[in-house]
């Protein structure tokens, strides 16, 4: 059995304590002897939810978060790590390869889910699209029992896979995914369609061939055209599952 943490208290017992009475604890022996208890603290689930662009991830994620309502719920963006460039002209930011992995500042992400891990809260980055730039101000995530990792490159990155439980990938058409980034990017990010279209093919569709759908290989579950209600409720019975039998121990 594997543990997060383990904190080993030393006791002394008499022949009256309940400890040496209960049939299930194997960590103690006889009155008087001195014995050691392990506390164990669980680690929480950790679910990753992947996918080519505008693929759908973010509707699977929240229907997963809505549909369990667990009262410690938690997710965290990997595109909310893209790395500050603020320091670049506008001009020169918007040449930057957003969809290749070094755009990220995964290490930090790593750091702060094993700070959750932990128990202990984060501050979250925010990013601006618009302008390509990381806000002064992020926001607070407190340690949950349950973890949701969302973002098209998760799965490329090992450091990040080795703390996921379960692996979801999304898998959407090209044409449908282009549509999709195409009204967000210009509704949401302010972006023009000259400019979406020119990252679409310079830098998105490329890196998805390198990258994104490599990546797929790493999944435990397949979700095929964005959110799929069947698929999605067999997730949910599946992470309620593990849940309840507390299965998810640490690594």
């Amino acid at each position: 059995m594997k543990y997060e943490k383990s904190i080993l208290k030393k006791v002394f017992f008499s022949s009256s304590h309940p400890c040496l009475n209960n049939k299930k604890n194997r960590f103690f022996a006889s009155p008087g002897q001195l014995c050691y208890h392990v506390v164990v603290k669980r680690k929480p689930l950790i679910i990753g939810v992947a996918g080519g662009t505008a693929s759908g991830k973010t509707t699977i994620a929240d229907a997963i978060m809505e549909s369990i309502n667990h009262p410690q719920m938690v997710m965290i963006q990997h595109d909310a790590y893209y790395k500050d460039v603020s320091h670049l002209p506008l001009a020169e930011r918007a040449r930057i390869n957003f969809d290749h992995p070094d755009a990220l500042e995964t290490g930090l992400m790593v750091r702060h889910l094993r700070e959750l891990i932990a128990g202990r809260s984060i501050e979250m980055p925010v990013y601006d699209f618009s302008t390509h730039t990381r806000l002064r101000k992020g926001i607070i995530k407190k340690p949950a029992k349950v973890i949701i990792i969302e973002g098209i490159l998760i799965f490329c990155e090992q450091a990040l896979r080795d703390l996921m439980d379960v692996k979801i990938y999304v898998d959407t058409d090209s044409d449908l995914r282009f549509i999709r980034r195409l009204k967000r990017d210009i509704q949401e990010r302010q972006r023009s369609l000259e400019s979406v279209i020119g990252q679409y093919l310079g830098t998105v569709r490329p890196m998805h061939i390198t990258f994104v759908e490599p990546s797929r290989k790493y999944a435990d579950i397949i979700i095929p055209e964005g959110h799929n209600p069947v698929s999605t409720a067999l997730v949910v019975t599946l992470i309620r599952q593990r849940l309840h039998k507390g299965s998810h121990d640490a690594p």
